[in-house]
């Protein structure tokens, strides 16, 4: 049996030290370890998005990243998106325009588009529909998910 590694890894702004096993992944131990849960486990493999955070600035599936990976890096969760209690653009978008239903993908799909609108200010709807396209939704049949990122990039640059 491998012994735990001790980790040092910067969470939403804050720095957090934990011991994990070398094939832990970071989505187990942002669930377990840091009780940050808004990050969901869907399928395990990489491909459906759920679980997608930012590690250092690029996006990741979590479920494919190992906790010792990040060990002096900074790694950006849902629960760190809103600052001070206030829903971003995005966020508030996805409420008001009905971009989210179950909830289980919508963590993995704000920060995703988070990653998108940093980068891109002013995307297309095929732009975005190609950003997104690494996370699944069962639900809501993304037309609302696109429309809702459209209006949060509208609104971000102020239009």
């Amino acid at each position: 049996m491998a012994s735990k590694t001790h980790v040092t890894t910067t969470v939403n702004g804050d720095e957090h030290q934990y011991l994990c096993e070398p094939t832990q992944t970071l989505v187990d131990v942002l669930r377990n370890e840091l009780e940050l849960t808004g990050t969901k486990e869907g399928c395990s493999t990489g491909d459906c998005g759920a679980c997608s955070v930012m590690v250092d600035g690029v996006l990741v599936c979590s479920c494919l990243t190992l906790a010792v990976e990040t060990d002096g890096k900074s790694v950006e969760t849902i629960e760190g998106m809103a600052g001070g209690g206030e829903l971003t653009p995005l966020q508030r978008n996805f409420l008001e325009l009905n971009g989210l239903q179950c909830g289980i993908c919508t963590p993995g799909i704000l920060i995703a588009a988070k990653a998108l609108l940093d980068r891109n200010p002013d995307p297309t709807e095929s732009e975005i529909r190609f950003w997104l396209a690494g996370n699944l939704c069962r639900c809501t049949g993304y037309d609302k998910i696109i429309r809702s990122v459209l209006a949060a990039a509208e609104e971000m640059r102020g239009n």
